[in-house]
């Protein structure tokens, strides 16, 4: 087994490698303006480190979300991309169950990632693998008292520490923590995954104009 796994739904870029029992390579920036630009060469940088090809992938995984539009989609589309050309599967995590997955944490918790518009994508865990529920986008202050006396790992808590107070690590994504819950899944027979598909939640922050100005001559 090698896996490629990539998220792209967070202002990190991060790629990682991971053979089935550990993770072989693996590369983070944070960056919310450059997904398109950096992910392909963290891509390269993990294979050379790993002195590997990208023909001796056997499966890819991906951060489905949910994330803003365009960030996103970069990933998805990568993941689609390599997964057309090798011709092996994708496997669609949830982007918070990997923050989740990467936090070690075995009591009641919940994550939260910066949705924008002073908003957060946030979910609930009974422990590190096991999220309570689907994940939501809501304003902080009306989630804080359903979280209240939990610990909250992710970006989106050191934004609001007023309603987040138990911000925990880490605070972005890491490829290698998707990798490593994915292969743990693909070793219990496969189940838990997501068709690599965007989890958006809501509309894109782009809108098409409801009313065109004519700039045409009369």
């Amino acid at each position: 087994m090698l896996l490629l796994a990539m998220d792209t739904a967070t202002p990190a870029v991060t790629v990682a490698l991971h053979d089935g029992e550990a993770v072989v390579a693996s590369s983070s920036q944070v960056d919310a303006r450059r997904h398109g630009e950096l992910l392909l060469p963290a891509v390269d940088r993990v294979l050379k480190e790993a002195g590997l090809t990208l023909d001796a992938v056997t499966g890819l995984v991906v951060g489905v979300g949910p994330g803003p539009y365009t960030g996103l989609r970069v990933g998805l589309v990568t993941a689609a991309a390599f997964s057309s050309a090798l011709a092996v599967p994708v496997h669609g995590l949830c982007t918070l169950d990997g923050l989740a997955y990467a936090s070690g944490i075995d009591e009641p918790f919940a994550v939260a990632t910066d949705a924008r518009r002073k908003e957060v994508y946030w979910a609930r865990y009974d422990d590190s693998r096991t999220r309570v529920g689907d994940a939501a986008v809501d304003r902080p202050a009306d989630i804080a008292e359903r979280l209240a006396g939990l610990p909250v790992v992710g970006a989106g808590a050191r934004l609001y520490p007023d309603a987040f107070p138990d911000a925990r690590d880490p605070g972005h994504q890491s490829a290698a923590a998707l990798a490593g819950l994915a292969a743990e899944r693909l070793a219990a027979g496969g189940e838990g995954f997501l068709d690599p598909l965007p989890m958006y939640l809501r509309r894109p922050d782009a809108q098409v104009p409801k009313n065109y100005k004519v700039v045409t001559p009369k």
